[in-house]
């Protein structure tokens, strides 16, 4: 046997005012677009703003269905957008905020695992690092290098 060590670096911000300006610029994209979030039964709402190398950005919202598996993640509906729209542009970087309805979210929300797999395709289909930004409503915003900081274990093309 043979250990296996991973390590992600991750760099956490106090405030959304600690961030570059490029970046505050985004997540308020990513706030903003939030508010449109159909999310009638869980309540709680999520944006995404994408920066592409053309400059453009790409935003989403989480859409819930009745059929729950029906529904999208903020993440994938910004970053097919982009992939339809703009194919053949690299994404440069991700910002994320979500709240709840219920309860305030001051903690920072990270990508849920099947956004994780749709965000490290982009990254490796442009064999380029995609940077995130990540946040609840309020507090904390955690900066990743790379979506492979937070699926260090990829899936990919590599694998079939």
């Amino acid at each position: 046997m043979k250990p296996l060590t991973i390590t992600s670096r991750l760099e956490v911000y106090e405030t959304i005012e600690e961030i570059p300006q490029d970046v505050q610029d985004l997540m308020h994209q990513a706030i903003e677009v939030r508010d449109n979030a159909y999310a009638p039964y869980s309540n709680f709402k999520v944006g995404a703003a994408i920066l592409l190398d053309n400059q453009e950005v790409v935003v989403g919202s989480n859409q819930e269905n009745a059929s729950y598996p029906s529904g999208l993640c903020a993440e994938r509906t910004a970053v097919y957008a982009a992939g339809a729209r703009f194919p053949n542009s690299k994404i440069l970087k991700i910002a994320i905020s979500a709240k709840s309805l219920r309860h305030k979210v001051v903690s920072p929300v990270p990508p849920c695992g099947a956004c994780r797999q749709a965000l490290v395709e982009y990254e490796v289909k442009q064999e380029e690092a995609i940077e995130l930004y990540f946040m609840g409503e309020t507090g904390k915003v955690v900066k990743a290098e790379s979506i492979k900081d937070l699926l260090p274990l990829v899936f990919d093309n590599s694998c079939l």
